[in-house]
């Protein structure tokens, strides 16, 4: 039997899986979302243009792969049509190359009011949620009131989608958050009958079918490991488990079926959103390395903080998700810096140092605790392994000595084509 393949994300999410799993997916029969929903926006850029997926798997362009939507993520019907609508024109094979969960969970267009609503009242204490209404849907999920795709093949649909945002409506009226019903029930409605148009799979069966066949299976994380909802810096934290054991829950494949586990780090640090971030730089280095970065988040358009890369963060994630091989993206930003400043250790308020991340790390006081090394000053385009800059290969080799896991691949810019393999990758 083969083996199930995992990548995700070690740092606070937009580490750049897209890309990776759109180089990688040619070596996998299948491609598979464990988690999260359209709050997620993977960035794949090749033949000159630019493409964002916030639900769809990031295999659909390419012709011979099968991409499953798993149990373990929130879907938005209408996000999903928009998203298909607009691959329409690359005449891809949609229709016969994507499968989706029967029981992935539905958000619903009083999801996203809720979201609104419950931000609004969280005031200067607000999370940065994208507002899509994820967390409410995972509630009502765990609360056992949630609709499932599976449901809209049910004859008595419009009874149940009643009933749940009845429920909604009743807490949504102590709020001040304004809507048009009939034209979000409309929009939604059109979607669900457009969704049914797909190929809806009990997905648990499909890919333990497809381990058995032999085929080989990527599993493709959203968001990031330290936005787990158990072991992110709570309460800033996404709705669902974003590390390796997500894939075993998202997708209905045991813990014994997992193979390798690609962890992907920025060469620095980003976040978007509230929520504590040791190393973020609030100065001109900062502002420099979100310019250089182009870092404004995918799916809201929010400009991300900046920092440098943190190491008892990153050995925090690979502990937690079994890393086996490591994959540097945007190396290329760090470009411009002529010193690279890496946090190995924090101060703690009583001034211990510590390796280790603080169970309170959001009221926690946290200084980093910095190792500087030479950086390369110059541009990475075009270059391959063996023509690296001494400093990037000298920076590459410190974070394998202080991380103990290899960097098989090295990103240097954000096309398909700008990527070194160090060594090979296996599948």
């Amino acid at each position: 039997m083969s083996k199930v393949d995992v990548l995700l994300g070690l740092q606070w999410g937009d580490e750049g899986k897209g890309k990776i799993v759109d180089v990688l997916a040619p070596k996998y029969d299948v491609v598979a979302r464990f988690q999260g929903g359209p709050n997620a926006g993977h960035t794949l850029e090749f033949d000159g243009i630019k493409h964002v997926l916030h639900q769809i798997p990031s295999g659909i362009f390419r012709e011979k792969t099968k991409n499953v939507i798993g149990n373990g993520v929130v879907l938005d019907p209408v996000i999903f049509k928009t998203e298909i609508e607009k691959l329409q024109k690359y005449n891809l094979k949609v229709k016969s190359n994507l499968f989706i969960s029967k029981k992935a969970t539905l958000i619903l267009p009083t999801h996203r009011l809720l979201d609104q609503a419950y931000e609004k009242a969280k005031g200067e204490h607000k999370i940065g949620s994208t507002l899509k209404g994820i967390g409410p849907t995972y509630q009502d999920k765990i609360g056992r009131q949630g609709l499932r795709v599976g449901d809209i093949l049910s004859e008595n649909f419009s009874e149940k989608f009643k009933k749940l945002t009845n429920i909604h409506f009743n807490i949504l009226k102590d709020h001040d958050i304004q809507y048009e019903w009939k034209d979000l029930e409309s929009q939604f409605m059109d979607a669900v009958a457009f969704l049914k148009e797909f190929t809806l799979i009990e997905s648990e069966y499909f890919l333990n079918n497809e381990l058995k066949k032999g085929s080989s299976i990527l599993a493709e994380g959203a968001q990031g490991s330290l936005l787990d909802i158990d072991f992110g810096s709570y309460p800033f934290v996404t709705s669902s488990n974003t590390v390796t054991a997500g894939a075993c829950t998202g997708l209905g494949v045991a813990p014994r079926h997992i193979g390798e586990v690609y962890g992907i780090f920025k060469a620095y640090s980003t976040r978007v959103g509230s929520g504590p971030f040791p190393t973020e730089l609030l100065d001109e280095q900062g502002e420099l390395m979100r310019k250089e970065g182009n870092e404004f988040g995918s799916t809201t358009g929010r400009p991300r903080r900046c920092g440098w890369i943190d190491l008892p963060s990153l050995k925090y994630s690979i502990m937690i998700n079994g890393v086996t091989q490591l994959l540097m993206m945007k190396a290329d930003v760090l470009n411009i810096f002529s010193t690279i400043k890496v946090c190995t250790k924090y101060q703690l308020r009583d001034g211990s140092i510590t390796d280790t991340l603080p169970y309170e790390l959001v009221n926690e006081k946290i200084t980093p605790v910095y190792t500087e090394l030479k950086g390369w000053n110059t541009s990475l385009k075009g270059i391959a392994e063996d023509s690296m800059p001494a400093e990037l290969s000298q920076y590459i080799e410190y974070l394998e000595r202080e991380l103990n896991v290899p960097i098989t691949i090295l990103s240097t810019g954000p096309d398909r084509t700008q990527t070194i393999y160090r060594q090979t990758v296996s599948a």
